[in-house]
């Protein structure tokens, strides 16, 4: 029972962490998506950075637009950390019973994380093509998940699910360039202990940090290409697009490529990078400290639930 409740108390802190980032940088999340999501050529841009989806908001009065999308996009996050922190304590712990090995090597570590992160992509990913459609639609005229998901066929639901497969590698990426960039740091200093491995504990809470914002950069500058495919493939449907070109621009992999490529050139595969490295290091950074500042009091909690609930069935059981 005790390794259950491990698991889900990971999950529940991992959750809670995620719908404070979501929340807190929503407005920001959705300048960003709708940047991304526009595919037009240069001199008919209506948006020329992120800031300019801000001050249209703000210039039309609607600020709360911001927020569209904002139910369906926490119930996606709560549900996708939930899921993946669960999966992640699940699928550790199994696997250390089965090896009988007392810790985890790094490949295996990485093969763990990213079968969690793929369970997880396929059960929200629904979820996470509807908060798109709704960020990326008109300011005040964001529709609710239901009307979103039944205007479209159920396989539409899942529209962007082989890059969202594709970018559970993006963890990978991180923790492989942290470990590199943590290595040579190391080198550099003094060692403190002579025949001792270059280890997360010799780093500084602040050079952990530093290290962890730039891994976290590189993995997302590797990864940016197909994470801006993804947004079109979901984005909700221009209507100053004709419905002829627009299902074989945004629909299809091969197709978002092709016209970002024609209308865009190169730079088009790095729009909205900046704002994507904001977002994505802020939000990490927000969850895991929350996180990880809750984590202790969710654990007593849950003991505290499962001695009440020990109890009742004791008592049911001799009624």
């Amino acid at each position: 029972m005790a390794f259950n409740l491990e698991s889900l108390t990971e999950a529940t802190s991992g959750a809670i962490g995620a719908l404070v980032s979501t929340t807190t940088l929503y407005p920001l999340d959705t300048c960003k998506t709708k940047y991304q999501a526009e595919i037009r050529a240069h001199n008919q841009q209506k948006y020329r950075n992120t800031s300019d989806v801000f001050w249209e908001a703000i210039s039309n009065h609607q600020v709360l637009s911001l927020y569209q999308g904002l139910g369906t996009k926490n119930l996606q996050s709560v549900i996708f950390s939930f899921v993946y922190f669960y999966g992640y304590s699940f699928f550790k712990k199994l696997y250390l019973k089965r090896s009988g090995s007392k810790s985890i090597g790094t490949k295996a570590n990485l093969v763990l994380a990213a079968t969690a992160g793929a369970c997880t992509v396929v059960v929200t990913q629904p979820l996470d093509t509807a908060s798109s459609r709704m960020q990326t639609s008109e300011f005040g005229k964001s529709k609710g998940l239901w009307k979103t998901l039944s205007e479209n066929t159920w396989s539409e639901a899942f529209d962007g699910l082989g890059i969202s497969l594709l970018l559970t590698a993006n963890p990978s990426i991180q923790y492989t360039a942290f470990d590199q960039l943590k290595r040579r740091l190391l080198k550099r200093q003094p060692s403190k202990k002579r025949g001792t491995e270059p280890s997360s504990e010799a780093l500084s809470a602040f050079s952990a940090f530093v290290l962890g914002a730039v891994s976290k950069c590189i993995a997302t500058c590797l990864t940016y290409p197909a994470i801006r495919c993804k947004v079109m493939i979901q984005a909700e449907s221009d209507e100053d697009e004709t419905k002829e070109d627009q299902p074989k621009a945004q629909k299809t992999v091969s197709g978002a490529i092709h016209t970002i490529w024609k209308r865009e050139g190169l730079l088009g595969f790095f729009k909205g990078l900046q704002a994507q490295i904001l977002k994505t290091v802020l939000s990490s950074a927000l969850l895991m400290m929350v996180k990880e500042k809750i984590t202790k009091t969710t654990w007593v909690l849950m003991l505290a639930l499962q001695r009440y609930l020990s109890i009742t069935k004791t008592r049911l059981k001799n009624a």
